[in-house]
């Protein structure tokens, strides 16, 4: 039983050992501008939401979704957040596929995460992703004002979907009614 479990531990520290000199050898691809393989993806994905679900406090929005936040929201957005995710107009970002991984489109594919979640991630950021912590650029007030934005973009009231309309020449993303097909 002792060989054996010495087996494992050697073969561990054998794995350990030579990923270590994978990686400091060069040998490990480190280009930005190539597709995640979806393996890792997942696994990213997983470790992301996984520790915002351990850290992040499950705080409420203090700041209401009235017209005038949401499109306080869409302008912060449009600032300081759609040259990597996706501007109002619903083009690609131009830095999509400048990124490893690259950023999702949150126009086209708008987070389904609860508000706290949301929040937590923009404050704080995401190592290694290329997506900064704003709490020392944005104010608190401001990053709930993106989150309510964020987190209604397929469900704007007609106030703000107007204000979009308008900002950007394009229709804002709405939820299809229940049994309505698109492809009509």
């Amino acid at each position: 039983m002792r060989n054996f479990i010495l087996g494992i531990v050697i073969t561990i520290l054998v794995l350990l050992i030579g990923g270590l000199g994978f990686a400091l050898l060069g040998l490990m691809p480190t280009r930005a501008n190539s597709t995640p393989p979806e393996m890792e993806r997942h696994i990213a994905m997983s470790a992301l939401d996984n520790s915002v679900e351990r850290h992040a406090p499950r705080l409420n929005n203090p700041v209401p979704p009235t017209d005038e936040n949401l499109i306080e929201g869409l302008k912060i957005y449009t600032m300081n957040c759609a040259l990597c995710h996706g501007a109002i107009d619903r083009q690609p970002s131009a830095l999509e596929k400048s990124f490893y991984p690259p950023p999702p489109n949150l126009i086209l594919h708008p987070p389904d995460d609860p508000e706290w979640h949301v929040f937590y991630v923009i404050r704080t950021g995401v190592r290694y992703s290329g997506m900064p912590a704003w709490d020392k650029t944005l104010s608190e007030p401001d990053i709930w004002k993106l989150t309510a934005f964020l987190t209604r973009v397929d469900k704007l009231p007609p106030a703000v979907q107007d204000y979009w309309k308008k900002a950007s020449g394009a229709n804002p993303p709405t939820v299809e009614p229940e049994g309505h097909d698109a492809h009509k």
